[in-house]
């Protein structure tokens, strides 16, 4: 089974919120249809807000509350919802997962990995993301970032590793300055004895990885799952032989990547060159 995350799971918070703004349209005797236009919003979005499938936007809140002039309890209930704010819908179920692992493996292709960012290398890929982001919810995302990199220091029993292309530590992602930054900070969190880091050479012309971006873990309960993400969407895989497949791929991976050793004199001469 693979699970596709389009929209949050729903929670008891967020249900509550969507019954509180059905009271308020039902009660002005307005349709989806008729409510949806008049704060902004498609009618899709409120139909999700109201069946709690969707966590609502600040915008979204301020209109309601001003709309149905709501003696702020819109804005109340707005202030008990819970999800984790500045992570993508698709991507919630696979943190919150992430969070408990007992190992994570990651091979990246197209950037450094999230856990390995340095700030200003997050603040440009957020800055230059497309549709234009606002500057609070730039901040949003970054603060969540962060938060989720506190699991490379704080879960010390858990083991990561990562493989990263060549070509993404090269590219000089936010200019010489930050990319110098970002290579040393991957390079001291490398020295940590439950995260590896290895480097997949440009010059290997094959390698079992050439079908995507993966991540894989180990749950405390030793169940396996996958991630694989794309544009817009993410995909988390449950499925037991399509996740053996991608752990004999990562396997396999780690064999043709450079040794950790190597991977580490690597790095020391992107940072020295930049």
């Amino acid at each position: 089974m693979t699970d596709s995350d389009a929209e949050p799971e729903t929670s008891d918070s967020l249900k509550a919120f969507g019954e509180v703004i059905k009271a308020f349209r039902k009660r002005a005797g307005l349709t989806q249809e008729q409510y949806a236009p008049r704060v902004g919003y498609s009618v899709e979005t409120v139909s999700s807000v109201e069946q709690g499938r969707r966590f609502p936007s600040p915008k979204f809140v301020d209109r309601s509350e001003e709309f149905f002039d709501a003696f702020g309890a819109i804005k109340g209930a707005a202030k008990h919802l819970s999800r984790e704010p500045g992570l993508a819908n698709w991507f919630r179920r696979w943190a919150e997962k992430e969070a408990k692992a007992l190992c994570l493996y990651t091979y990246e292709n197209r950037l450094i990995p999230g856990l390995l960012q340095i700030e200003a290398y997050q603040r440009i890929l957020f800055e230059g993301q497309l549709p234009p982001m606002g500057d609070a919810e730039i901040e949003e995302n970054l603060v969540a970032r962060m938060k989720r990199q506190k699991l490379l220091t704080e879960r010390v029993n858990t083991a990561y590793s990562f493989i990263i292309e060549e070509h993404v530590l090269r590219r000089e992602t936010g200019g010489p300055e930050v990319h110098k930054a970002q290579i040393e900070h991957i390079l001291r969190m490398s020295e940590r004895r439950n995260i590896e880091v290895q480097v997949m050479e440009q010059s290997r012309g094959h390698h079992a990885g050439l079908d995507g971006a993966m991540r894989l873990l180990e749950t405390p309960e030793n169940r396996w799952y996958a991630y694989s993400e794309g544009q817009e969407s993410g995909v988390l895989i449950s499925d037991a032989k399509v996740v053996g497949i991608l752990q004999m791929r990562y396997a396999r991976m780690r064999s043709q990547a450079l040794t950790l050793e190597d991977s580490q004199s690597l790095l020391r001469q992107m940072r020295g060159a930049t």
